[in-house]
């Protein structure tokens, strides 16, 4: 068994799609609309075939408050790989990205911290 798809719950799938693709560097996989909606995913370009990212629409009654529980604590909705966490933080918030967590190294491990616009916070993390 493998993960097929992961779901984030974006504000506006538009702003995400233009956010996940323009700064993050994903490439669309999947756009199909549904009712008002679309099932929109993104995938890495170094693994078109691998897991996908929906950016699904925060509509659910019970996602907003989710979602401000946990930016209010710190904690991100998911974490993504990066080759090299220090070299992402600077392209990135040289883009404009507002980080929460600047690099931190623990152990084996280097993480940072962004606010994706979208109403999220997203890890990004090296494993050595």
């Amino acid at each position: 068994m493998k993960i097929y798809v992961t779901s984030i719950y974006v504000d506006d799938q538009e702003k995400a799609l233009g956010f996940y693709t323009e700064i993050l560097g994903f490439v669309k996989k999947t756009d199909i609309p549904v009712g008002e909606a679309r099932w929109l995913t993104v995938v890495s370009p170094d693994d078109p075939g691998g897991t996908e990212l929906l950016l699904e629409p925060s509509d659910h009654p019970a996602v907003g408050p989710y979602k401000e529980a946990l930016v209010s604590d710190g904690i991100p909705s998911t974490s993504l790989a990066a080759d090299d966490v220090n070299a992402e933080f600077e392209r990135l918030r040289g883009l404009g990205v507002r980080f929460t967590q600047e690099p931190v190294e623990m152990g084996s491990v280097t993480t940072a911290v962004f606010d994706d616009t979208c109403g999220n916070l997203i890890q990004i993390a090296t494993i050595k």
